[in-house]
């Protein structure tokens, strides 16, 4: 039988064509997973703790690429700048997808339209933490003394634009209190500002403190999330502790840039989403202090576009911007 030109070439084509549509042989070579924070991070530790399952799943391993900075905003435009071809992919969160598109004012990508989401993994509360031997042994005292000292009223946060940072920016806004942010280069200084005494609290992920909590260096008060933490059932939440309206998680999914074939966006968000399932990869996520939260990518979407809305005029009364 013989074939005309157009016909061959159309067969010489059919492969590219399917790995194109996210069908075929996909994925034929290792899956990049772009992180906007250095290694031995939330976004990194999340990653390997589905790693081995999702290598066995999909028969290829996970490539792990950090790129700190701007609060996780340099690492999502190098993942919205790269091709929807199925192989590059963002671990993308509440700074990125929540704050970052009103906190930057001037960002050559739309994060909500250029990097959506696949799908959420988890969220965690943050924890308003004092130092281990502070005289405040709760928030009712801690609010008193601010407004007694409203000088005194300094937190600490791991950089401008951060969920640490805005969520203290909303417990003044919810106490009328006028808090005093004092940013660090990170979680881990802001943590020991807070346990050498330099400033009065932050509200910061539960992970960050947990072995300092444990260790008696710091002081948890309370959880910032509506519901009581399963983590950390004992502690109060700050609505239960008097504040009204407070409900602060940060939260973790995947994204990946804008026109990526839907059939890999269906099985890569799929098995992600049956790792979440798994009990033992669920414990272990829960043993590092947050929620499995799983959502698929269009309920995803659409909390993200709530996030957005939710933060908006947080970022407004902070006064914070970057350009």
């Amino acid at each position: 039988m013989r074939l005309g030109k157009r016909a061959l070439l159309g067969l010489l084509a059919a492969p590219a064509i399917a790995r194109a549509q996210g069908t075929g042989t996909w994925p034929d070579r290792p899956l990049r997973f772009i992180i906007g924070a250095a290694a031995g991070g939330v976004s990194d530790i999340f990653l390997r703790l589905m790693e081995t399952r999702l290598r066995e799943r999909l028969g290829q391993p996970l490539v792990i690429d950090p790129r700190p900075g701007a609060g996780g905003m340099l690492g999502a435009e190098v993942a919205a700048r790269s091709a929807p071809d199925g192989y590059s992919f963002f671990v993308n969160h509440i700074a990125s997808h929540g704050i970052g598109p009103t906190l930057y004012r001037r960002l050559s990508f739309d994060p909500l339209k250029d990097l959506p989401g696949l799908c959420r993994i988890a969220r965690m509360p943050n924890v308003l933490i004092v130092k281990g031997d502070s005289p405040h042994r709760d928030v009712a005292a801690l609010i008193a003394f601010m407004r007694a000292n409203p000088q005194a009223a300094t937190f600490a946060s791991a950089g401008t634009g951060t969920s640490s940072h805005l969520s203290g920016v909303l417990l003044g806004l919810r106490t009328g209190i006028e808090t005093i942010h004092v940013p660090y280069r990170g979680t881990a200084p802001s943590m020991a500002a807070v346990m050498n005494g330099e400033v009065l609290f932050a509200i910061d992920n539960a992970p960050a403190s947990r072995q300092q909590v444990l260790g008696g260096l710091l002081r948890a008060l309370a959880v910032s999330t509506a519901g009581r933490a399963t983590t950390m059932p004992e502690l109060p939440t700050l609505q239960e502790s008097g504040i009204a309206d407070f409900d602060v998680a940060s939260w973790y999914g995947i994204a990946a840039p804008a026109g990526l074939p839907r059939p890999i966006t269906d099985r890569l968000g799929g098995e992600i989403l049956e790792a979440l399932a798994d009990p033992g990869i669920a414990g272990r996520i829960r043993e590092f202090g947050a929620e499995p939260a799983p959502l698929p990518a269009a309920a995803y979407n659409e909390y993200m576009r709530q996030q957005v809305a939710a933060w908006a005029p947080v970022v407004k009364a902070s006064g914070a911007s970057v350009d």
